[in-house]
């Protein structure tokens, strides 16, 4: 009988080591110790000026409290917001009118229009308000008709908010019809489609997308704009706080009034016009 020796098992040869591994340096994350540093002390100014204004009593905070809600603020408000969104939706209509003729072959109706956005672009809205305001001196009578009482305060207000943002709303709408791709005009005309069929079916619903972000500006812009209407003594929001501060001597808490009820509105107007541009930018790259 022979003598069984215990053999040990072969053994595996080691892996290599990969000297290539470990002479790649480590990846570490910059430390940006000066941003945090600057957003740090950023957030304690801003904190302090919130406190300061908060707990300072010269802004009279319970006084803004008690006039923010009567009737004669939330009228002008209402009266504001009307003008607002009247001169908007006539600006716009004349602007798109005109719009058309800039970009028609006809010569006459090109220069008609230039001569329109020229005249209203570098005249200011201030003058403007006060010339129709006093267009009674010029003509008194139109086709036999008295002007010297024809046209009040409110009316004066329309016609020259209208007038002068209708100059804009066409650099707007002409900007974003000229945005369409010509190829696509070519297309509905190869269909027969007439020219106002054209520009409302196939031209104006793409040129929505370069006209709602400047339009929406305008928006917010006339908002505040009709402030400048108190000058002929409409009686908007503004006017509405300097008639009671003329009588009570309380001017920074009523403009304070005037300023939260322009800042809501305004913020209100921001929202609606992201979600408006979100819209009509779907299926495209900027629809966020």
């Amino acid at each position: 009988m022979s003598a069984q020796t215990d053999t040990p098992p072969p053994q595996l040869p080691a892996p290599p080591v990969d000297d290539a591994h470990d002479s790649v340096p480590r990846i570490v994350p910059v430390r940006r110790t000066g941003r945090w540093a600057a957003a740090v002390a950023v957030l304690v100014l801003l904190a302090g000026a919130l406190v300061s204004v908060i707990r300072n009593d010269a802004f009279q905070w319970g006084v803004v409290g008690d006039h923010l809600t009567t009737a004669s603020v939330l009228r002008g408000l209402g009266l504001t917001l009307w003008l607002t969104g009247l001169v908007m939706v006539l600006g716009f209509a004349l602007g798109t009118l005109l719009a058309v003729m800039r970009l028609s072959g006809n010569p006459i109706l090109q220069a008609v229009a230039w001569g329109y956005v020229w005249l209203f672009r570098s005249t200011p809205i201030l003058v403007q308000l006060l010339f129709w305001f006093n267009i009674g001196a010029l003509y008194p009578q139109i086709l036999g008709v008295d002007t010297v009482n024809l046209l009040g305060p409110v009316a004066v207000a329309v016609i020259g908010l209208t007038l002068h943002e209708a100059a804009y709303a066409a650099e707007v709408v002409r900007g974003g019809i000229l945005s369409v791709e010509h190829g696509q005009l070519e297309a509905a005309q190869s269909l027969g489609l007439g020219p106002w069929r054209r520009l409302r079916r196939i031209v104006l619903p793409q040129a929505m997308r370069s006209i709602v972000p400047p339009a929406g500006n305008m928006l917010i812009g006339t908002l505040k704009g009709t402030s400048i209407v108190s000058i002929i003594a409409v009686q908007d929001l503004l006017y509405s706080v300097q008639l009671v501060y003329h009588r009570t001597y309380e001017v920074i808490p009523l403009l304070l009034v005037a300023t939260l009820w322009y800042v809501a509105v305004t913020s209100l107007l921001s929202v609606g016009q992201h979600y408006v541009e979100r819209h009509y930018a779907r299926g495209t790259a900027d629809a966020r």
